[in-house]
């Protein structure tokens, strides 16, 4: 018995081994990304990149893996890195504390990576990334908006031409048509209508000053995680599409 034993019994030997054969990069570690890394390292992946420039802030607690009181001000992959240790103490872990960007992408991209998940919150470097992973042929999948969302049970997974009610997909399929980027681009996305957020209350002057568009969006503790998880369970079916799964009453 081990840690990965309940996953031999899903995945079998042979799948067991191609994920402890496998490298899996994922782009931001905030609620979607921090909760995706966990689900591919109790997976028992072999390795792992880990991408985020950011530290915890005290504003991350309500929604992100890594965050409590006690880790405000520490680096977000640093925290998964040493999570990840304590799951699989055989994982390799590269940390990139990076921003992705122009002047990044290909350092981070250098390594072979069998998949990517986009968890990302820039809209200009989420298409940077789609470009070179259809480019790279590199498998991925992008997780749009999140915020202001109170439905996890309406993510699903599409390509992103499918999207309806998420703005992040909007812009993005809307640049990458102009620019003439063609290819399949699996995407998770929430097709609940986006809720109006209770700004009037946020409590203290903070934003005393902002503007209606300028305030935060509103996030809860429910629905990020969920998206970072349909983008993992899209990641691990991928790297095992070619381990036959059989279900119940179905014919082998």
């Amino acid at each position: 018995m081990n840690q990965f034993s309940r996953n031999l019994l899903t995945f079998g030997k042979k799948g067991q081994t191609i994920l402890n054969q496998s490298t899996v990069l994922i782009l931001g570690l905030g609620g979607v990304g921090s909760f995706s890394c966990e689900a591919i390292s109790r997976c028992g992946v072999g390795k792992m990149i880990l991408v985020d420039k950011d530290t915890v802030d005290i504003t991350n607690i309500n929604r992100q893996l890594h965050a409590s009181l006690d880790t405000i001000g520490q680096s977000k992959v640093e925290l998964m890195a040493k999570r990840i240790k304590t799951i699989n103490p055989e994982c390799e872990i590269i940390q990139h504390e990076l921003f992705f960007n122009d002047e990044t992408y290909e350092k981070i991209l250098c390594e072979k990576i069998d998949f990517i998940i986009d968890a990302s919150d820039t809209i200009t470097y989420k298409i940077l990334l789609i470009k070179e992973c259809l480019k790279r042929q590199i498998p991925f999948i992008s997780v749009m908006g999140t915020a202001n969302k109170l439905d996890p049970s309406q993510f699903e997974i599409v390509d992103i031409k499918h999207t309806s009610y998420d703005p992040i997909a909007k812009v993005i399929r809307t640049k990458l048509r102009k620019e003439g980027i063609k290819g399949k681009i699996p995407v998770v996305y929430s097709k609940e209508k986006p809720i109006t957020s209770k700004y009037h209350e946020y409590d203290g002057d903070i934003y005393k000053d902002t503007r209606k568009t300028q305030y935060p969006p509103a996030s809860t503790s429910f629905v990020p995680p969920v998206a970072g998880f349909i983008a993992s369970s899209y990641a691990i079916k991928v790297l095992l599409k070619d381990i036959k799964i059989e279900r119940d009453g179905e014919k082998s």
